[in-house]
């Protein structure tokens, strides 16, 4: 057996679905493995992309997707999608070729050190140096990168490493047993519990971690019984429905309403599922005055402005259930409950206007009208995004998907097209702005290719409208963020998508649920009013 043969069968031991990436030559024998394997492989046209798609896979299924590059300029370009993944915590493992072991010692046609580049944006990566040792390193990749918290690892092949032969004793594959965790500590549970039955104005704020791993319903429970306010940072939205009581709202925005509303009457923040890169404390926790209660699967990150009282280190939704079990006090909040009648009054009120061009609450209003409950939203970078985590109600798991932490453009396209991969009876839309929706553009082709019918809707208005909009702010004046536009009906009719304008704010709802019905990807051109761009910071 080949060593490729063997990483191949190992890939197949983990349950590899797919593989994202773009073949080079260092990557023949992996590829004339894969080609006789039960994994499909998928060819973009952009290792970014196959990254990205990667990064959403993981998210989606919490088992690591896999991504493959060449050496050299494809490993480079998949780097972004693996920082994405890094930090937003998707469990990836990315797979790239090298040159011979025999010329990475000297200066040498396309070779970089890979893995010396990987080494600050995974949770651990390494070369393969002898077939011997394949499937331990593929266990080991698998294992840390669905570990909590998740993120990418990376295996190196060089190519002449992927064309030796094995010896017969070490093809034995090694069974992937995931670990249980232990249950939470009874002393920090107790003490957990005495401190929200001291605190006068306690808050929860609900973080990717309970997302990731679908602890949102027990958390909805948890809020709703003890009447608990609920704001969620944008990766942690769905975390609690938006359709609950105790939902007050996203956070995402330094100086927005919902510090000046909630976080400054709060005396506690229990914190579940909450990382740090999600939102800094120190917008929350600006005075150090605030008492912590962290829930989280592992240890908090040391920062001057979140320092806990109690750490609960465990799964989520045991701590929760637990902790509801040591509760008798019931934190009825007439102002929860005021503030969610507002948060869902405003978005109602303003995406229900008519105004030409379109303002970015009417456009999301309309998705959130047509899509079902588990339908899919993915958010580009942009302007356009921060419109969609303050703005849009999302009512289960997963179903609003952004990058946040390594705020990448160009994520939405290739990240709703694996949404649609791993739902395929599920609505999809992807939201972006003119400027990330060029950024992998070249992935259209891909979408089409797969026959995956789903909506990208494009805010068009000829410029990188977020550091615009900054810049005026800052200066008064902006410079180097504006160009022009192809014409975007034009182009998804060269890919063979279809392209629609909108003309008017009332046919947007209709020319949605039309695109949606398509079994190939719909180009909706959507003209934008960004004048309203500070409500962003008032509203909800």
């Amino acid at each position: 057996m080949k060593a490729s043969d063997l990483l191949v069968k190992c890939l197949e031991n983990e349950n590899v679905e797919y593989i994202f990436g773009i073949p080079g030559e260092e990557t023949l024998d992996f590829m004339e493995s894969l080609r006789t394997s039960k994994i499909q492989y998928v060819l973009t046209r952009h290792e970014q992309a196959a990254a990205f798609m990667a990064d959403a896979y993981g998210r989606l299924t919490g088992t690591a997707g896999v991504c493959m590059s060449t050496l050299g300029p494809g490993a480079t370009n998949l780097l972004t999608g693996v920082a994405d993944a890094y930090l937003d915590a998707s469990p990836m493992v990315a797979i790239t070729g090298q040159a011979d072991l025999k010329r990475i010692h000297k200066e040498s046609h396309q070779y970089i050190d890979i893995v010396d580049m990987c080494e600050s944006v995974t949770k651990w990566n390494g070369r393969i140096e002898t077939p011997e040792v394949i499937p331990e390193m593929v266990r080991k990749a698998f294992k840390l990168a669905e570990s909590e918290k998740p993120g990418p690892t990376h295996l190196e092949l060089p190519e002449n490493v992927a064309a030796m032969k094995t010896h017969e004793m070490y093809v034995a594959m090694i069974p992937p047993i995931r670990a249980r965790r232990s249950s939470p500590d009874r002393q920090s549970l107790r003490k957990a519990a005495d401190l929200i039955e001291a605190s006068s104005f306690p808050v929860i704020l609900a973080g990717h971690g309970v997302v990731r791993k679908a602890a949102n319903d027990q958390l909805r429970q948890f809020a709703e019984l003890l009447c608990i306010p609920v704001v969620t940072t944008f990766m942690g939205k769905g975390a609690v429905s938006a359709k609950s009581p105790s939902c007050v709202g996203s956070l995402g925005l330094s100086n927005d309403r919902q510090i000046a509303d909630v976080f400054s009457k709060a005396d506690l923040i229990l914190a579940v599922g909450y990382g740090l890169v999600e939102y800094a404390p120190k917008n929350w926790n600006p005075t150090i005055d605030k008492k912590i209660i962290h829930i989280d699967f592992t240890s908090s990150e040391v920062d001057l402005h979140y320092v806990p009282e109690v750490e609960i280190v465990s799964d989520i939704r045991e701590s929760l259930e637990l902790l509801e079990g040591m509760l008798s006090t019931n934190k009825k909040s007439q102002c929860a409950i005021d503030l969610h009648a507002d948060f869902i009054g405003e978005f109602e009120r303003i995406g229900r206007d008519t105004t030409w061009p379109v303002r970015p609450p009417q456009v999301l209003y309309g998705i959130r009208k047509v899509l079902a409950d588990s339908d899919i939203l993915v958010s580009d970078v942009g302007t356009g995004k921060f419109w969609a985590a303050k703005f849009y109600p999302v009512y289960d798991n997963n179903t609003f998907i952004l990058s946040n932490g390594f705020a990448s453009m160009g994520f939405s396209l290739p990240t709703a097209m694996v949404a649609k991969l791993v739902y395929p009876g599920r609505k999809v839309v992807a939201l972006s702005g003119d400027g990330g929706f060029l950024m992998n553009v070249q992935d259209l082709e891909t979408a089409v290719r797969m026959k995956l019918g789903m909506a990208i809707v494009i805010f068009n208005d000829s410029s990188y409208n977020l550091i615009k909009w900054k810049s005026m702010k800052k200066f008064g004046a902006s410079y180097g963020v504006d160009f022009t536009n192809p014409d975007f009906i034009k182009l998804a009719e060269s890919f063979g998508a279809v392209g629609l304008r909108l003309k008017t704010a009332g046919d947007f709802e209709p020319m949605l649920r039309e695109a949606l019905t398509r079994n190939v990807p719909v180009i909706i051109d959507v003209p934008i009013d960004y004048s309203d761009n500070e409500l962003i910071y008032k509203l909800l």
